[in-house]
Parts: C-alpha cells; structure tokens; sequence
C-alpha cells in the first residue's frame, strides 16, 4: 500500500470521525432544547430555573435579560453553580438558537452532573420574537480580555 493511500485512508477516517461528532452533537442540542412557549409556561407556574450564560460582549450589544434569568458567565460556570442541586430543572440561553457558546455550556453543566439542563431553542432572539418580556440588565460585568 502506497503513502499516499495511507494519508488518504487517515484523512477520510478523521473526516468521518469529524462528522459523526457534529452529527452527535446535533442531535443532543435537539433533545435537550425547549422552545419558548414552554419555557414561558414553566416561567410563570415558578417550576425551573433560567440561566443567562451569554458573553460578555453579548451585553454590550444587548443589555436585557429575560426576568428571573440568573445570570453566569461562561468562564464561571464551574465555581458558581458548585452548590447548585444537580438535578433541579433548569434552562440556559445565549443570544441565538445555534450559538456555540451554549453548546459549550451544556458540555460544561454535563460534565458538572447537571441532570436536566435543557437549552432555550433559538437564545433570547426567539424569546423577543415571541414577545416575551425582557429587562434592563443593570448589573456590572467584565469584559474578558487576554493579558
């Protein structure tokens, strides 16, 4: 068998390997998603907690919060929800439905043994398009910069 054929063979078992991930991922995003109007519902009969896990510069561009969003950094999810019940209902969001920001925090809630984290289908984009409330986020906060 040639070189050439090897580093082929490699390629396409990488690539393949590449696509299935994404392809599982995917999928997880899915199931572990609620749509708003069932986030809204569950909102006002107080049965789940919702989590802003935007970035920072998100902020910047749009300083709201959905009401009775708790809001945590992405960097900080770890220290912050150390003392969060692992099997409390919840719900985080970031700015769009496919934001990979998100992505990663479920990643991160799941490797924490969050056991029923779902995420807000379409971020708080679809939450103001639905014309559910949002409100001023007042609170101070940093940018994360490199040093």
């Amino acid at each position: 068998m040639s070189v050439t054929a090897i580093v082929v063979a490699v390629l396409c078992v990488l690539v393949l390997g590449w696509v299935v991930r994404r392809v599982l991922a995917g999928r997880e995003v899915r199931e572990k998603s609620i749509e708003p109007e069932a986030l809204y519902a569950l909102l006002k009969a107080k049965k789940i907690l919702l989590y802003d896990v935007r970035q920072p510069l998100d902020f910047l561009a749009h300083p709201e919060i959905i009401p009775g969003a708790t809001r945590i950094a992405p960097k900080d999810i770890a220290g912050r929800t150390a003392a969060f019940p692992r099997d409390q209902h919840s719900v985080i969001y970031c700015t769009g439905g496919d934001d990979e920001t998100s992505q990663m925090v479920l990643g991160k809630a799941r490797a924490l043994n969050f056991t029923r984290v779902k995420l807000l289908k379409g971020g708080l984009a679809a939450w103001k398009e639905k014309g559910y409330p949002v409100e001023a986020y007042t609170e101070s906060f940093h940018l994360d910069t490199a040093t």
